[in-house]
């Protein structure tokens, strides 16, 4: 489908893309070909079809995560975007394009963590495929919880019937109170690692070399789940009886679907830190540097 773009996600591949995934691994870095259009999340109006598409129509409001895994494939920062048709999904009649473009990559990380990873494709990080755990009744950690990824996981795990937990700055404990936090850990003020314990599940947003300090916050057959690279203590992990998992997040349009159902209803929100035009990605990858971000970043374009 030919989908006229009214405003785009930005994510962390985003900037990885654009620095030649110079945070990864050597042995991890894929082949860039510079130059390359970043982006994969877009929301807007469908313009045109292929013979062999039924379910969607010129003039449809959609939303999607496009062609991701990729490096460079998706294109979606752009005017116009050609994407799968399984990789959209209707935008939600309840939100608007900006918030819309905001869902895709780190609601679907969310929900492929916490829900249902919803394919059978290999898995590139680890040798066993990721299967996400019950939720109800459960207590559960979100680390980096204002962030694109954690807002969600926040908000999906408490639909799930957990008790939350939310790891972020002090500035952003109203927020995630606000989106059903039960607790609040300000890890300026306390090492998260110190006070949590006995934890079901940790959810580490951040991932990285550090995301090991998590294992002794949870209870012998619980569970940590690394959104980013970077965990090195197995065989600590093992003596714990803690499952470590981790996967990549893809495209997905039904999942899309049914994550549109809960923002078109109001059970799961969209925050968004800043919006800017397209002409002004730069000014978005350096806010995006700047950190301590409350939602997603999203880019309009007119």
């Amino acid at each position: 489908m030919l989908v006229r773009v009214h405003a785009v996600g930005m994510n962390p591949p985003d900037w990885y893309l654009r620095d030649g995934y110079k945070s990864l691994p050597p042995e991890w870095r894929p082949p860039v070909p510079f130059p390359i259009i970043l982006g994969s999340d877009v929301s807007g109006v469908v313009e045109a079809v292929a013979t062999d598409v039924k379910d969607f129509s010129v003039g449809d409001e959609v939303f999607g995560m496009v062609r991701f895994p990729s490096f460079g494939e998706s294109a979606a920062y752009a005017e116009y975007v050609a994407a799968p048709a399984s990789d959209l999904a209707l935008k939600p009649a309840g939100i608007d394009h900006v918030h819309a473009a905001g869902a895709p990559m780190a609601g679907l990380t969310a929900w492929q963590f916490l829900i249902d990873l919803g394919h059978n494709e290999p898995n590139p990080l680890q040798p066993e495929m990721h299967r996400p755990v019950p939720l109800g009744g459960k207590t559960v950690l979100v680390n980096g919880a204002a962030g694109g990824v954690g807002h969600f996981a926040v908000q999906l795990a408490k639909w799930k019937g957990a008790h939350v937990i939310a790891v972020a700055s002090e500035s952003h404990e109203s927020f995630l109170r606000e989106l059903g936090a039960d607790e609040f850990i300000d890890y300026t003020k306390s090492l998260p690692e110190d006070v949590a314990h006995d934890m079901d599940l940790v959810l580490d947003t951040l991932g990285g070399p550090t995301t090991g300090r998590f294992l002794r916050t949870l209870k012998r057959g619980g569970a940590l789940f690394p959104v980013f690279l970077g965990f090195s203590d197995a065989e600590e992990a093992a003596k714990l009886g803690v499952t470590v998992s981790m996967t990549q997040v893809r495209s997905n349009g039904p999942q899309l679907a049914e994550l549109g159902r809960l923002l078109d209803a109001g059970t799961v929100r969209v925050a968004i830190d800043s919006t800017f035009p397209l002409a002004d990605a730069r000014k978005a990858h350096e806010r995006a540097a700047g950190g301590h971000i409350q939602g997603k970043i999203v880019l309009t374009v007119v």
